[in-house]
């Protein structure tokens, strides 16, 4: 399937690859730089220049579509084309020329694609959403996972940028202008509430990416907290410079470069009418919000019941044909971890345990790639396929608990400045939990059925229960890697096991 995102500042069509029920996957992607709202908010119209781009893009993307045999198109056209008096002009150019039958989404409806977007990314029940685009601003109110309330202004950054930034402005007047246009459009819609917010769109995927670098932090921008503090900083830097290095900044693209001041002025603004001290971000929008809605048809609303438990389980369906062993080695992983809780070796974390679940469900991932050193390719996997509704930390650790499921000494040091206190040792235990685990079902088999735990003279025993089969291959191999876990609670470990 293919979504084409006729935005107004750049295009998109991206490509969707699934299987119905069991994963989906982002599998191509054609970005063009279309700046369709160019002079549109000095005349009402779009000027002869866009619209021969946006023509020409059209036929490439239609081209492509054609070659690649892909027959299920969803063309939406947003904002600028949306306002422009000659915006159906446009569409019937296409519609004429291409086999593309592009439709004009209300402001209603792009604002119901970016809670889609964002209810199947991250765990919101309750907070908002933002989405800014290159012509508007959507803004959406979230109450218990259901989109309540959504509304959408003319406060896009392009067209902020060429009424309050025009030629490079970036004076500290003109800025104080924008930002007090944005107050007084958006009124007290947003309330003051604070709480949770999550932001979508080109704009903060830029500025997320910008920042993250500004703190040194070297990870995918999902998830990430832009902290306002941060923005404003940036938003100075930005000011500082001219237009044409603002595109050389780290993290963003290039042909941002002259709205990204605009946009991020406009994201400030829209902050402090919330009371947001910081922005969670999500990488998908109203591409993602479009595709959910066909993925996940048979719901209503189309929404993941679970976005962590979804977004482990697509991954392992990716790359695995058979996710039994996972599960089993899950099921053992667990057992282990709420039994040492309940001899007080370690301090019961619902995170943790829920990290270490997906740590089990995706440490063979790597095989894909080759089996040797495939626990290094399963956390290469991990870092890089996404996992929505984790933060770059946690998909971080979930990377490698996986990476040290096999052998090796558990480092933080890849979370670099993500690393919280502690997590060393979270990861010790993790690891040498998952390690054991693996060689109790080393024989893909299920023999050892469940494990128990018991404590006595400072040795914690692993009792391991046969279900069926000869256990001999499980047990050698479970004591040859139970000092990972020893060390991690200062126990010596023994293995032992009964008929179950």
């Amino acid at each position: 399937m293919a979504v084409i995102d006729m935005g107004s500042n750049s295009w998109r069509l991206v490509v969707y690859g699934y299987e119905p029920g069991q994963f989906w996957q982002h599998v191509d992607e054609i970005r063009e730089a279309v700046r369709v709202s160019e002079g549109i908010e000095a005349t009402g119209r779009i000027q002869d220049e866009p619209f021969d781009r946006a023509l020409h893009t059209a036929h490439v993307f239609n081209a492509f579509c054609e070659a690649s045999r892909i027959r299920d198109v969803v063309a939406l056209a947003t904002s600028a084309i949306r306002d422009a008096e000659n915006g159906e002009d446009l569409l019937e150019a296409i519609r004429e020329d291409t086999a593309l039958d592009v439709r004009i989404v209300s402001g209603r409806d792009e604002a119901r694609y970016g809670y889609l977007a964002i209810a199947n990314s991250t765990t919101l029940e309750d907070g908002f959403g933002i989405d800014i685009g290159g012509g508007s601003v959507q803004l959406m109110r979230v109450r218990g996972r259901e989109l309540e309330d959504a509304e959408s202004w003319p406060l896009g950054a392009v067209r902020m940028s060429e009424a309050f930034l025009p030629d490079g402005e970036s004076g500290g007047k003109a800025i104080k202008a924008l930002r007090k246009h944005v107050l007084k459009q958006v009124g007290d819609w947003l309330g003051e509430e604070g709480g949770r917010v999550v932001g979508i769109g080109g704009t903060v995927r830029n500025l997320a990416d910008a920042a993250e670098r500004r703190a040194g932090i070297e990870a995918e921008a999902q998830g990430y907290l832009i902290e306002r503090d941060a923005l404003d900083d940036l938003i100075d830097d930005l000011a500082s410079m001219p237009v044409a290095k603002r595109g050389n900044v780290p993290g963003i693209k290039p042909d941002r470069g002259d709205v990204i001041l605009g946009g991020a002025v406009v994201l400030s603004a829209l902050m402090e009418a919330g009371g947001f001290d910081a922005l969670e971000v999500s990488e998908e929008g109203l591409r993602e919000g479009a595709f959910f809605e066909l993925f996940l048809d048979d719901r209503d609303p189309p929404l993941f019941d679970d976005v962590r438990q979804a977004a482990v389980i697509n991954l392992a369906n990716r790359y695995e044909g058979d996710l039994h062993h996972q599960h089993h080695v899950a099921k053992l992983s667990l057992e282990m971890y709420d039994g040492l809780a309940d001899l007080g070796l370690l301090e019961p974390d619902d995170d943790d345990r829920e990290l270490l679940w997906a740590a089990c469900m995706l440490h063979d991932i790597g095989t894909a790639v080759d089996y040797d050193d495939h626990h290094k390719h399963s956390q290469y996997l991990i870092l890089n396929a996404g996992l929505p509704g984790f933060d770059p930390r946690e998909v971080g650790l979930i990377a490698l608990i996986a990476r040290y499921h096999r052998k090796g000494d558990p480092s933080v040091e890849d979370l670099g400045k993500l690393a919280k206190k502690r997590d060393g040792e979270r990861l010790e235990v993790l690891s040498g939990i998952i390690r054991l685990a693996e060689q109790f079902e080393r024989s893909r088999d299920c023999t050892i059925g469940a494990v128990q735990l018991a404590q006595s003279n400072g040795k914690v025993t692993l009792e391991a229960s046969t279900a069926n089969g000869d256990p001999s291959v499980a047990i050698w191999s479970a004591r040859r890697n139970a000092d990972l876990l020893g060390s991690a609670i200062d126990r010596e470990v023994e293995i032992e096991s009964h008929a179950g």
